[in-house]
């Protein structure tokens, strides 16, 4: 049974499709899969199948209705994050990092590593962590899988970070007290990060903000999906004002501008939604702050049933107007609009 944590700032979320349905499409106007290898490293805004299909809500429906039609480990109705910054890319989406054995020809365009649930440090979701992760990445530059040479002339690292370790903070100590230096601690851990995957010989690291923590359905729900919360938000932009400085930082340490980019996820979210006093006035999105896919009655979520096998969810009509697919995760619509509001910012990954 999969297991989930609600919290203050969120609810912790924690066979196979075909993967050539999935990962081996290339779609109209992509370029050569050969042009960049992509490794990601993360959470669920970036994890495209590598938690354990017997226990995730990623692999359960109605996850993957828009695409690719049936549950595909992500954790939306279609795409994200990682399958837009793959296609600005010119390649396939880097196939998981649990898949590598069965899909070995694929991994020529990259690898992800990203898990569900994860942070910089452990969280309440029992997978690997961001260092974990790194590590998996090392192993097989030892084992020359990809080498330090093709690494230096065509790689980029995506590192995703959407509060996690915040939400785990709060659950294990009932309140904010402290959180600074939990902050800086996270930080300091991210960096340290950041230099190891560099260290490998990869040229370009892209790092998300966090996006406004506030906003998320799991937190708006407590006033109808109306209003995002400025103590979760405050959290966000601390968070991103210290990687900031940080990466700006090992830019110069580095002596170039831009091996360290950040991907401002807070803005782009912001943007998506038309803020405006903390509420969202874009009505591309018809319901806002209200997630396409809820648990009914105040019991269950996204992809529950009971154990007669009855849903213990509703789905919205249309997916396509709705910013959030769940409680805490972007539909496909929503990364779509996240990414075109990042994409004046991905020039700078190539």
């Amino acid at each position: 049974m999969e297991k989930k944590t609600c919290i203050t700032f969120f609810c912790l979320m924690s066979f196979a499709v075909s993967t050539e349905l999935v990962y081996g499409v290339q779609r109209p106007g992509e370029e050569s899969v050969d042009r960049v290898k992509l490794f990601i490293f993360g959470d669920s805004y970036a994890d495209t199948g590598n938690l354990p299909s017997s226990t995730s809500s990623s692999w359960k429906q109605p996850y993957g209705i828009t695409f690719p039609g049936k549950p595909s480990g992500r954790f939306s109705d279609g795409r994200v994050l990682t399958d837009y910054i793959a296609s600005f890319l010119g390649i396939r989406s880097p196939v998981p990092y649990e898949w590598k054995k069965l899909e070995e020809k694929w991994i020529e365009t990259g690898m992800n590593f990203a898990y569900g649930g994860t942070g910089v440090f452990n969280t309440l979701v029992d997978q690997p962590n961001m260092t974990a992760q790194i590590n998996f990445f090392q192993q097989l530059v030892q084992e020359n899988v990809y080498t330090r040479n093709n690494l230096s002339s065509s790689s980029i690292v995506l590192v995703s970070l959407s509060g996690n370790d915040y939400g785990t903070y709060f659950a294990k100590n009932g309140s904010l007290e402290g959180l600074e230096a939990f902050t800086k601690s996270v930080i300091d851990q991210l960096v340290l990060n950041l230099k190891r995957v560099h260290g490998f010989g990869v040229q370009k690291v892209a790092v998300t903000g966090i996006g406004p923590l506030g906003c998320l359905p799991s937190i708006t729900a407590s006033t109808s999906y109306q209003n995002c919360s400025d103590t979760g938000n405050n959290v966000a932009q601390f968070h991103n004002q210290l990687l900031q400085q940080n990466l700006h930082r090992l830019n110069n340490e580095t002596g170039a501008s831009s091996v360290f980019v950040f991907l401002d996820l807070y803005s782009a979210f912001s943007s998506a939604l038309k803020f405006k006093q903390n509420h969202p006035e874009n009505l591309t999105f018809k319901n806002g702050l209200k997630p396409c896919c809820l648990g009914v009655n105040g019991e269950g979520s996204c992809g529950s049933v009971d154990k007669s096998g009855t849903k213990k969810y509703v789905v919205c009509e249309n997916p396509k107007q709705s910013f959030f697919w769940d409680s805490i995760h972007p539909s496909d619509q929503g990364w779509h609009a996240v990414y075109s509001a990042l994409k004046r910012s991905l020039p700078s990954l190539v």
